[in-house]
């Protein structure tokens, strides 16, 4: 602001004096306003960038910066003012010449800067010379943070004999200083455990291998990380973190014997599948990389196998065949063992596999015989009589001092014995004749004992076949019905027949068929062979009659083509029946029947008629026996049953016999003259002095029963018929009297309880009530 300016200004001031305060402000503003409108002020503030320092501490206020403007005369004339986050409290400011001092200390973590807004004025007017302008006080970090593993402790997993360089895993701290400013943030680690096996990279963390490492040798190890601020300066902060490394398997090793010659020793009386020994090959791996298979190499893999266990990796020697000491005592095999799963970048270090040799030994057993045979087929005639040569079985003492063996055969129980075999030398024979058609086949075991060790037995099967013999004729395969027409022609065809054999042939079965010798001249009827096991029966004349004969029966002979041929003769019966063209099969029986009964016709009519004629009289007599059986009230008691009405009315006693109205349990169609209820209290006492004079003979007692006896004969309900009814009354000759008290010439309130009183205190309650009840009758 120039000399003339503020001349110009000076002059309005002393003119506007003399007015009110009030105009005087008014007047200021629009000369204020209407010169910075023609005027453009450049700002006047002149400042560097202000910083404070975090966690200082002073018992003065420590100097931050200072705000000047370009206003400021130096003559007292200007004022700053403060304002914002942490002014008056947090920073102050010298109102003069602007200086900034902090009064607190400061956190950077916790607040890294302060908005403040700095304003210039005129002490005398107080208008604002410089307008708001607002600025930051940054909170300038220092190293007051220690560096921290925020993910500790570590755990990595690393393939062993990994090359040097493989990255195993990486370890990050945090700083809570400002990594902007200075070294504070800055880290560096370093390894403090681990050496020679593991490297670190100072500035990311991470951990790579360092040597070649084998898992068999060492499985885990403890590295320390050191992570250390101001970039590893002198005074700086540290933080350490464990790291936990274990090596992971891989297959680099091969699977070892224990052992290069192994001895083992089998009974030959071992079955197939026993276990005869095991072997075990060590592997310095573990899991799948020490999972093994094992098998055998030789002659000897026919007679013994090897399996592996899976859960234990040992190989299981199995017999796979019986061994005979006799035959052989000592097996030399070869076993081999080779990795399931081969690592190929280890191969050139050899082949992953082991062999041994296992010695095994036979051990003599006593055995039992053995037959020479484990089933044997033998055939006999049928009808071979009893004795005759079924077969031999031979069986022997596998054992070198050839045990006597003794033969017998298992008999089931529900089998008859038609075998037996000759205890020393085997030989089995009938002991009685086989029928082919009964069994064709017949199964027996066969048991051999050594006689110095019983204990020692086998078994073998023999099937037994028994070979057919024509020893049965052939004959009609059913009982056949046969039927001619009495106008039956000359050639015609009645009957087709066939036969069946029991016997087997081998060739086929032919049958031929003929009519036997002694009716071949002078028979009626013909018989044609087929030559196909069939044959037709063909009328010899025209025209029958029934009441000549009813019935002609053919012997029939029938020859099969058997060694030696046998013949038989069957008889075809052949009935006449009353009919023209189509025989009728139901007519023709009926009078097949009657005619072997020897009745007619008419005969047998009357004997159905007279059997009917009986079966309705019966029938008769029985619904008669129904009808009386029958209850006459039946009617009746059902309406009964559906109209029974009840109702609650105190009767007066057994003397009143009209206390109540009765006829609602009547019929609804049946209405009865209503009689009006007497007054039981007025004639109760004449009733009961009546009813002491009544007797079977009395007045009283004729003269109630009339007039019951009326009422039932008016009554249209009752039935026609008589019926019996009974009234009961209470007769002169009792000792006792009546129970009731209606006739009683006495009340309750003549009647005295004092003497409940003298019961006891059982009592006491009873006569309690009752002396009650009687005050309150007073």
């Amino acid at each position: 602001m120039n000399f003339s300016e503020l001349l110009s200004l000076t002059l309005m001031l002393v003119q506007l004096w003399p007015c009110s305060p009030s105009m005087q402000n008014r007047l200021l503003q629009n000369s204020y306003q209407s010169f910075t409108a023609v005027r453009r002020v450049r700002r006047g503030w002149v400042w560097e960038p202000l910083f404070a320092t975090e966690e200082q501490t002073s018992v003065v206020p420590m100097y931050v910066g200072q705000l000047q403007s370009n206003l400021d005369k130096q003559d007292g004339n200007l004022k700053y003012i403060l304002t914002g986050e942490g002014a008056g409290s947090i920073f102050i400011i010298d109102e003069n010449n602007g200086k900034i001092y902090v009064t607190q200390k400061l956190d950077r973590e916790k607040k890294p800067f302060y908005t403040l807004r700095a304003q210039a004025i005129n002490r005398s007017t107080q208008l604002p010379l410089e307008p708001d302008s607002e600025f930051i006080i940054k909170v300038r970090d220092v190293n007051d943070h220690e560096p921290q593993f925020l993910d500790g402790p570590y755990m990595a997993t690393v393939p062993e004999m990994s090359p040097e360089g493989t990255s195993v895993i990486q370890v990050t701290a945090t700083d809570g200083d400002d990594p902007s400013y200075g070294n504070s943030a800055r880290l560096l680690y370093s390894l403090i455990q681990g050496q020679p096996y593991f490297s670190v990279e100072p500035k990311t963390g991470v951990i790579r291998m360092a040597s070649q490492m084998d898992r068999e040798t060492k499985d885990q190890y403890l590295v320390i990380i050191q992570a250390k601020d101001m970039v590893g300066q002198a005074g700086a902060f540290s933080a350490t973190a464990t790291v936990t490394i274990n090596l992971s398997d891989i297959n680099d090793n091969p699977p070892k014997f224990q052992q290069r010659l192994y001895y083992m020793s089998v009974s030959e009386e071992a079955p197939v599948g026993s276990t005869v020994g095991k072997v075990f090959a060590e592997d310095s791996d573990i899991g799948d990389n020490a999972a093994m298979n094992y098998s055998i190499e030789g002659d000897s893999s026919d007679v013994f196998d090897i399996i592996t266990n899976n859960e234990t990796q040992e190989g299981i020697i199995l017999l796979k065949k019986r061994v005979d000491y006799e035959s052989k005592r000592r097996y030399s095999i070869g076993a081999k063992v080779v990795n399931r799963y081969i690592d190929d970048r280890f191969l050139n270090e050899g082949p992953f596999e082991d062999k041994t040799i296992v010695k095994i030994n036979v051990e003599d057993a006593d055995e039992p015989p053995v037959f020479t045979m484990e089933n044997y087929v033998m055939e006999i005639a049928e009808g071979a009589i009893s004795g005759s040569l079924v077969g031999t079985v031979t069986a022997r003492d596998p054992d070198d001092d050839d045990s006597p063996i003794r033969y017998s055969i298992v008999h089931g129980m529900h089998l008859k014995r038609l075998f037996s075999i000759n205890e020393h030398n085997g030989t089995i024979i009938t002991t009685k004749p086989l029928d082919r058609e009964i069994a064709s086949w017949h199964n027996i075991t066969v048991t051999a004992t050594e006689t110095r060790n019983p204990e020692k037995i086998s078994e073998a099967n023999v099937h037994i076949q028994v070979l057919d013999i024509n020893d049965h004729a052939p004959e009609f395969p059913k009982y056949y019905e046969t039927f001619v027409c009495e106008n039956a022609v000359s050639g015609q065809l009645i009957q087709s027949i066939s036969a069946v054999d029991q016997d087997d042939s081998a060739e086929g079965h032919h049958f031929y068929f003929s009519l036997a010798q002694e009716v071949t001249n002078n028979s009626l009827f013909t018989v044609k062979d087929n030559q196909d096991n069939t044959a037709g029966i063909f009328t010899a004349k025209s025209g029958f009659r029934r009441q000549e004969q009813v019935f002609f029966y053919l012997p029939i002979l029938i020859l099969d083509n058997g060694t030696p041929p046998l013949t038989s003769t069957n008889t075809l019966t052949v009935t006449v029946c009353d009919c023209d063209t189509k025989v009728n099969t139901f007519y023709c029986r009926y009078g097949a029947f009657m005619y072997s009964m020897g009745l007619s016709t008419e005969a047998l009519v009357a004997v159905l008629a007279c059997i009917l004629i009986l079966l309705v009289f019966f029938l008769a007599i029985l619904a008669i026996r129904q009808q009386r059986k029958k209850s006459p009230f039946s009617e009746k008691m059902e309406e009964f049953r559906e109209n029974i009405v009840r109702y609650d009315d105190e009767g007066g006693g057994e003397e009143d016999t009209e206390a109540f109205d009765i006829s609602a349990l009547r019929t609804r169609t049946v209405i009865r003259t209503h009689k009006p209820r007497k007054k039981v209290t007025t004639e109760i006492h004449s009733l009961y002095r009546q009813s002491l004079q009544v007797g079977p003979d009395s007045a009283v007692f004729r003269q109630f029963i009339s007039e019951k006896l009326e009422e039932a004969n008016i009554d249209p309900s009752v039935p026609p018929y008589d019926s019996l009814q009974t009234y009961a009354f209470e007769g002169t000759g009792s000792l006792a009297g009546s129970l009731s008290s209606l006739g009683s010439n006495m009340s309750d309130a003549d009647q005295s309880y004092d003497y409940l009183k003298d019961w006891g205190p059982h009592f006491k309650n009873l006569a309690g009530m009752y002396a009650s009840h009687r005050s309150v009758g007073d």
